[in-house]
């Protein structure tokens, strides 16, 4: 088996990675990377020097492919499948700009609020908490306005955007949840909690969920 991913079950980056891979059956080698171990830490850090998952070994190609978005468009362009995560011609670019937009203005905000429980009382930023969840609220807007019509975050087809939509949009809730005035956020986390590829994610990380620090 040529592809290995360095992973962490609960890791919100990964399960990204995870739903390109179950969405085409993609064979891989699973490896969970505990950075709390030195020795793991210190193999992870000699495949990519920054120290974070996912990670992405290609043992045919000898290519290393950090990120979670240039993962799924490798996976794309060398290990094509059913479902094509980065559609051609103009809708290219704009599902790009999606799969940011998810990661910059959801994604971001989430960890900055779950990074503030993990930390002693007196190194809380109640200010940078507070600007973390009015980004949520705005982006919470433009996603409801998206999905009045859609059915994925590019329309009908299934792309690297709602790969990053999936785990994004499921911390997002349990920090601040979507509530009545985001009905269509609401919908369309639901039909990628009953995608798959996506269940299949959720489910292998539930031995760790209560490793997800609560409020």
């Amino acid at each position: 088996m040529s592809l290995t991913l360095h992973y962490h079950p609960l890791s919100s980056y990964c399960w990204k990675a995870l739903v390109a891979l179950y969405e085409n059956d993609m064979p891989f080698t699973p490896h969970m990377v505990n950075l709390g171990d030195e020795a793991e830490r210190a193999a992870l850090l000699k495949l990519w020097p920054i120290g974070k998952f996912p990670v992405l070994q290609d043992d045919v190609r000898g290519a290393t492919v950090p990120e979670s978005s240039i993962i799924i468009e490798y996976l794309d362009l060398h290990f094509p499948g059913r479902t094509r995560f980065i559609p051609d011609g103009n809708r290219g670019p704009q599902t790009r700009l999606r799969d940011r937009f998810y990661d910059l203005y959801v994604h971001t905000p989430v960890q900055k609020i779950v990074g503030d429980r993990l930390v002693p009382a007196e190194k809380k930023h109640a200010h940078g908490v507070a600007m973390a969840r009015a980004q949520l609220a705005t982006s919470y807007g433009m996603i409801d306005k998206q999905m009045v019509t859609n059915e994925w975050a590019m329309g009908e087809a299934f792309t690297l955007a709602d790969c990053a939509a999936a785990p994004a949009l499921y911390y997002a809730n349990k920090v601040q949840p979507f509530g009545d005035a985001h009905r269509n956020v609401s919908a369309y986390l639901g039909r990628l909690l009953a995608r798959s590829s996506f269940a299949r994610v959720v489910k292998q990380a539930e031995p760790y969920a209560h490793m997800f620090p609560e409020e």
